[in-house]
């Protein structure tokens, strides 16, 4: 008779909270939201408080036949409990400075499930010698999938599933509530070949670029199922450096637009990249946000991806084609001194796009940077991990930088940009703006081009949207400059695309009285926000292969926590090359 072998039953979590706090598991500056955290830090009511999923736990439990419980945002005592539920594998992902969590729920797994074997995963595993550091039996490194996979002794070279999932949660900025589906998350690939010297993504996955979706047929269709799926076009797409395969994207814009299919995309890629594949075929493809790294102005001290490059012309192109831009930036670089960092904070600012980063060079785990300084006995190795952020201090001597010089440059810098060019809520509402008339403009033409006239159309509809939110902004503005601003751009608004309806008015008030009510709740309660719990169960594969099918088991959630009550069905994916899976929202976290 055929015996059948029991599926294995996973615990897969992240840190538990609560997060942004000090206290003996964390500090106060490594916040659970990327926004908030390092981009929109400094800008008060304006902050961007988005909450992200931990995606590579949902994509593990999606790919491997066992019973997988993930568990999201848990406070301590949750962990605690479900690690009591008798799981043969229990698996924690974390980054570096988390290691003091991780490290206390390994050893509340040996005291309350000592019959479970105990996992570490995500960029934190990077840590040199970290089976010594943390009470564990197995560290995965580099891909997920494949690692599980053959850890089950399951074929780590079967189909990749790619899950239907929502890049954010809690959306608000102003206190307004971004209404309407969150984006649906997009993994084409994983690592980076640019290897930049600071950047963890790129060495963590031996810098290299591993395709997940390797053609452009196979990202349009991936795209279609799981917007059917969810009932949202909007993507938010997890690649360092997406437009680095132009061929690939060129094919899924030819897709796109042979089958009349419109998405809109948020990315990330380096100016390079950028140029290669052309600001308005971005247009064309639907990108509406994209990240990108400028580092610094010196030519000498920056990275191949910018050289002979001009940052700020190419920003103004894309903002001028309705594309919000995010730089990032580096501070307290090996080169920087008190004389000379100020010309890299204005340079920065001055390039005038819709969002800046600000980090501070940190030298994590596995890259050139913290071989380097290695090396050259520079690392501040009696630093606890939890300081290893990025947002406060460095974990490197620099002469340059004592004490508490790097924290107060960093606010300095967060400061400027928002003073010099206001909210970023406000910039991303003009560049809506500037590029429905730079669209429109384009599609008025002899040469009318029905694709470029829908691209102008839903910038229009976008920029009417944003505008309510104005008033919030001119309401609440940082200095006389942001108010006229704002004032300004609502009348150009009203003048461009017809006055406001009782609708829009409403919205004016209604973003005024938001922003008013989230003002009283920061000063009552604070600034923080914690994530609630998001528990997921996943039931082993059940049909043929080739036809898996995730079946979710709801949990009862415990008082003030919350629950995913049905994922979607993954999505057979046919390739063979595996996603990244770091379990924590901080894909850019990497300087």
């Amino acid at each position: 008779m055929k015996t059948t072998t029991k599926p294995k039953r996973i615990l897969l979590s992240a840190v538990f909270g609560p997060y942004g706090v000090n206290d003996a598991y964390g500090r106060k500056e490594n916040i659970m939201e990327l926004f908030h955290n390092q981009v929109t830090k400094a800008q008060e009511l304006g902050s961007f408080r988005f909450l992200h999923w931990s995606f590579g736990l949902y994509f593990l439990a999606a790919n491997v036949d066992a019973d997988v419980t993930v568990l999201d945002f848990p406070s301590r005592q949750r962990f605690i409990r479900e690690i009591k539920k008798g799981y043969d594998i229990v698996g924690i992902s974390f980054i570096t400075p988390n290691f003091v969590k991780a490290k206390e729920m390994a050893r509340l797994v040996r005291l309350h499930a000592p019959q479970a074997k105990i996992v570490l995963g995500g960029h934190g595993a990077a840590i040199e010698g970290v089976e010594k550091l943390i009470d564990c039996d197995e560290v995965a490194k580099g891909e997920g999938i494949r690692w599980l996979r053959s850890y089950l002794g399951q074929d780590p070279d079967a189909p990749i599933y790619h899950p239907a999932l929502c890049s954010a949660q809690s959306m608000k900025i102003f206190g307004v509530p971004l209404l309407g589906k969150a984006a649906s998350l997009l993994v084409p690939g994983l690592g980076c070949v640019n290897g930049c010297k600071f950047c963890s993504t790129s060495h963590f996955f031996g810098r290299t670029y591993t395709p997940y979706l390797a053609t452009g047929k196979e990202l349009f269709e991936t795209a279609c199922r799981i917007a059917d799926e969810r009932g949202s076009d909007d993507f938010f797409v997890m690649d360092e450096n997406f437009l680095k395969d132009r061929t690939r994207a060129m094919e899924l814009l030819h897709e796109m637009e042979a089958h009349k299919r419109f998405f809109d995309f948020s990315i990330f890629s380096s100016a390079e990249a950028i140029q290669a594949f052309g600001v308005e075929n971005l247009a064309r493809l639907g990108v509406k946000f994209l990240w990108m790294g400028v580092e610094c102005k010196s030519q000498a001290e920056n990275f191949e991806k910018n050289r002979g490059l001009d940052p700020k012309a190419l920003i103004h192109q894309l903002r001028d084609y309705g594309i919000s831009v995010l730089a990032s930036g580096i501070l307290c670089m090996e080169h920087h001194t008190p004389d000379n960092i100020q010309i890299d904070i204005d340079h920065l600012v001055g390039l005038e796009s819709d969002l800046v980063q600000f980090m501070l060079l940190i030298p994590l785990p596995v890259t050139d940077l913290y071989r380097d300084l290695q090396r050259r006995g520079l690392l501040k190795m009696d630093l606890p991990f939890e300081d290893w952020h990025g947002q406060k201090t460095l974990n490197f001597s620099h002469p340059a930088f004592p004490g508490d010089a790097a924290e107060r440059w960093m606010k300095t810098a967060f400061r400027q940009d928002y003073e010099e060019n206001s909210s970023s809520m406000y910039r991303m509402v003009e560049t809506t703006f500037r590029g429905a008339r730079t669209l429109a403009g384009k599609s008025e033409t002899g040469d009318s081009d029905p694709w470029l006239a829908e691209r102008a159309e839903r910038l229009r509809k976008r920029a009417v949207d944003y505008a309510p939110i104005l008033a919030a902004i001119e309401k609440n503005a940082v200095n006389e400059r942001e108010r006229q601003r704002a004032r300004d751009l609502e009348r150009k608004i009203d003048v461009a695309f017809g006055p406001r309806t009782l609708l829009t008015r409403l919205g004016r008030t209604a973003s005024v009285l938001l922003a008013a009510a989230w003002k009283i709740r920061i000063r009552v309660f604070g600034d923080g926000i914690q994530p609630r719990t998001k528990a997921t169960r996943y039931t082993a594969a059940s049909k043929a292969k080739g036809a898996r099918k995730t079946d979710i088991v709801a949990l009862r959630p415990a008082a003030g926590e919350s629950e995913t009550p049905r994922m979607a069905a993954a999505a057979r994916i046919s390739t063979r090359l595996q996603p990244v899976l770091a379990s924590e929202p901080q894909s850019r976290y990497k300087k």
